[in-house]
């Protein structure tokens, strides 16, 4: 891999973070995170609606867990599909709070920075592998795919249309399926 591949991260497993953004900030982040070869792992959609399987209900469960072991955070938004998670989560500030300025977004390999999305995404995708690999029998089997997509939403427009993207997403999977 060349050194312009890594710097604009046009590799394999290139960060798809805003460099230098940081991710503790309060506000509105859309997450989605794909299972790995795009698994059908989580159920079916039947008819526009997702019916999860016990794999799925693992997923709801540790999204619905989030503000517990993240105080700062709340699930707004929760859509579980058969091979991906879309998710909304709020922050609140939380800067006073931890007792630190905001630090530019210096979240690193090894080096996790407290109550940040990264960390919040990375703890949940730990605890769901977990979760499924405990039903089917298969510690240290994968679950999802490395990285995840996010969007820092702007504003209540943005944010109103990301929460109706993620609603109709089974009804949009019916829709290519059929």
């Amino acid at each position: 891999m060349s050194s312009k591949q890594r710097e604009s991260g046009r590799y394999r497993g290139g960060s798809l973070r805003l460099p230098g953004y940081d991710y503790t900030q309060a506000g509105a982040y859309a997450v989605t995170i794909r299972t790995r070869r795009a698994q059908a792992l989580f159920g079916e959609v039947v008819d526009g609606r997702m019916r999860l399987n016990s794999h799925g209900h693992v997923v709801q469960n540790y999204c619905e867990e989030i503000p517990t072991h993240f105080a700062h955070a709340r699930l707004d938004t929760c859509v579980i599909m058969p091979n991906h998670v879309h998710v909304i989560i709020i922050l609140r500030d939380q800067h006073q709070r931890f007792g630190r300025q905001t630090h530019g977004g210096g979240e690193q390999f090894g080096h996790p920075v407290r109550g940040s999305l990264p960390t919040i995404i990375r703890s949940f995708k730990s605890a769901v592998t977990k979760g499924v690999n405990e039903l089917r029998g298969s510690p240290g089997g994968f679950v999802w795919q490395r990285g995840y997509y996010e969007h820092v939403i702007r504003d209540q427009r943005e944010l109103n249309e990301h929460r109706k993207y993620v609603l109709q997403n089974p009804v949009r999977w019916s829709l290519q399926v059929d």
